[in-house]
């Protein structure tokens, strides 16, 4: 084995190193926080699902195209994305502009866009066993992927008080909050708190969802700058004392170890320890699914057994095998191992 070789092994092992604190929580003890890394990871070849940088950018040209913005606006925006300026304000100001058609024409046809669904079926598996799912993302790529695995998934923004109260005391099972709103209603999509007034003021709306930052222990998956969304921070953060004293875990990538240790040391002050998935955003993917299973061991009367073919389900079984017989393996023959082997590192 060259040099290469090991280091890549030596990445991968650390990669998949998992705070003890974290795997020994029930599924249901967890409020999964996804980010645009999902979608990223999820349907790669949309430039809108991967950053808001790339969101932006695909509604201006979608602006452009469609003839529904003025040029001069248009131009004046991608002025406004060469500077070093905060993209949640730019993002707020074209969407004050924009017409609600630009959102469906780049997120037009999802489904067909789904080109690896690995972390969504591990999202599913733990929405299964009780963890709630809520996100910043404008797009229901989750929802997609559930609806085909006949779960009867539902899209939940912040306007229902009486969803979102339900949604809050964990009686939708399979219900996503949208924080920002969903593409598929673009004029409900808000990108700072004044949207949600009539949220942020309502005391009963207010102690149910920051009673949750308290008492469950949020995951942040895919997530960049979430702690600095200024909806995120008015829902959960600005009235919730002693955040040093929680406990909650964001999976973020370590390109720089500088400024990952500062991270990390910043977000200790909310209560959020920060782990790494890995140098590269590769890793993603499988370092989720080794976490889902080692999360999912936590709840199962045959803790042992619980592997990628049995916690997954048959959509995700199927794409191991088709994995597995592309790299020339007899697939009942490593099928039968995985029952006696471990179910990964912790």
């Amino acid at each position: 084995m060259d040099s290469v070789e090991k280091t890549t092994n030596r990445s991968e092992q650390k990669s998949r190193k998992f705070l003890k604190s974290l795997i020994r929580k029930q599924p249901r003890e967890l409020l999964l926080v996804i980010g645009t890394g999902v979608s990223a990871a999820v349907a790669p070849g949309i430039p809108a699902l991967c950053s808001w940088r790339g969101c932006i950018e695909a509604v201006i040209e979608a602006a452009e195209q469609l003839e529904v913005l003025h040029p001069g606006d248009i131009a004046e925006f991608r002025r406004k994305m060469t500077k070093d300026r905060d993209l949640l304000v730019v993002a707020h100001d074209l969407i004050r502009k924009m017409s609600p058609d630009c959102l469906m024409e780049i997120f037009d046809n999802l489904e067909q866009h789904i080109q690896n669904p690995l972390v969504l079926q591990c999202i599913l598996s733990l929405m299964e066993r009780g963890t709630m799912v809520l996100t910043t993302n404008y797009d229901n790529l989750l929802e997609i992927f559930g609806q085909q695995q006949n779960r009867p998934m539902e899209s939940l923004d912040l306007k229902d008080k009486s969803k979102v109260l339900q949604w809050a005391r964990g009686h939708i099972r399979y219900g996503v909050l949208h924080i920002h709103g969903l593409y598929t209603d673009p004029c409900g999509m808000v990108l700072d708190p004044s949207g949600y007034k009539d949220v942020t003021q309502d005391p009963e709306v207010m102690e149910a969802l920051q009673n949750l930052y308290r008492t469950r222990s949020f995951l942040f998956v895919g997530c960049g700058e979430t702690l600095r969304d200024q909806i995120f921070q008015a829902l959960f953060l600005y009235s919730v004392p002693n955040k040093v004293d929680l406990e909650h875990y964001m999976v973020v990538l370590k390109e720089n170890e500088d400024h990952f240790f500062k991270h990390q040391a910043d977000m200790l002050l909310h209560g959020i320890k920060v782990v790494s998935y890995g140098d590269c955003f590769d890793c993603f993917p499988g370092y989720v699914q080794d976490l889902t299973m080692q999360i999912c061991r936590q709840c199962s009367p045959d803790a042992d057994r619980v592997d990628s073919t049995t916690f997954l389900g048959n959509a995700c079984q199927d794409c191991a095998k088709r994995k597995l017989e592309e790299n020339g393996i007899e697939v009942s023959k490593r099928l039968r191992q995985s029952d006696t082997d471990d179910a990964g590192g912790s």
